[in-house]
């Protein structure tokens, strides 16, 4: 894997929103944040656009801003504003061509597994899964998970833990980190962002579904051998989960605990990756090691 450089003050790190519309105040604390930690901003014109709709401008226009600041030399790091939906739309349309020679850190989580497994199968360039644009904001800048987008993007080792779970399956793994949000893993099967999960720590999270869809998504992972040959499997934060007027009949962990029951490797429930404020930066195909132990579960970057 090329691991894109980190970055020092002084550094540009381009905002753009390459899918969902955000309103540029939205956005004013992330930037304000990320002066204050020593680096300079291009803040392109998919924020707080004149769309009219659910997007941030349409496909061109969130491509094309996209693949200048991916080809631009001046800008060391791209964080996205906010995810949603509309990086599948326009990911065919990137070229990587000067990417690949010139790799930076592409930052952001949910639409944007997208980019993360697109990155991760296609390039082998590692790309960082972390909080975007809005969790700066309501006093989020001070909190350890903004904290560890900073101390990731300085090159400092992810070194997280958790407590355990009454689920959990104990042991230790080793392997490249890949995933994200459920829904996003289970759409890009099949695509040219499909990806491998042999040998490597796979994590998954989710917001908003119907429990029904979220077992459906993780019975794709499972009927499409991605849970086959992992090393380890982190189960995040599930949030804002919804039932249906005849219940499903399973809560999210009893789910959770049903895919997971006849695989022989470390598990980790409620590990602090989700769409909530809980969500540490973690760098999709870097090497970790978890340790899900008895007292405590560790997930410590090589």
């Amino acid at each position: 894997m090329t691991v894109p450089s980190y970055l020092k003050k002084g550094d540009t790190i381009g905002l753009t929103c390459p899918a969902g519309y955000m309103a540029a105040e939205k956005a004013q604390t992330c930037i304000k944040t990320l002066q204050s930690w020593g680096y300079e901003v291009m803040v392109g014109k998919t924020l707080g656009s004149d769309s009219e709709n659910y997007f941030s401008g349409t496909d061109e226009e969130r491509a094309d801003e996209l693949q200048a600041m991916m080809d631009d030399p001046s800008i060391n790091a791209i964080l996205f504003g906010r995810g949603g939906y509309g990086m599948g739309r326009i990911i065919d349309q990137l070229n990587f061509k000067k990417f690949k020679k010139h790799p930076k850190w592409l930052i952001g989580f949910s639409d944007i597994t997208v980019m993360h497994t697109h990155l991760f199968s296609r390039y082998k360039i590692a790309s960082l899964h972390a909080p975007m644009a809005a969790a700066f904001n309501d006093g989020g800048s001070e909190n350890e998970f903004v904290e560890s987008l900073r101390k990731a993007l300085k090159g400092n080792k992810g070194n997280y833990s958790c407590s355990p779970h009454v689920n959990n399956k104990q042991g230790s793994a080793t392997g490249k980190i890949i995933g994200g949000n459920l829904a996003l893993l289970a759409n890009v099967i099949g695509t040219p962002s499909d990806f491998s999960t042999k040998n490597n720590i796979l994590f998954i999270e989710d917001i908003g579904e119907y429990l029904y869809s979220v077992d459906r998504m993780l019975h794709q992972l499972k009927r499409s051998g991605k849970l086959d040959d992992i090393s380890g499997l982190i189960l995040g934060g599930f949030t804002e989960m919804k039932d249906t007027e005849r219940p499903f009949g399973k809560t999210m962990d009893e789910i959770l605990q049903e895919i997971s029951a006849d695989l022989d490797i470390p598990v980790c429930f409620n590990f602090p990756v989700s769409h909530d404020t809980e969500n540490v930066a973690l760098k999709v195909g870097v090497t970790y090691n978890l340790i899900v132990g008895s007292k405590k579960v560790t997930l410590k970057e090589l």
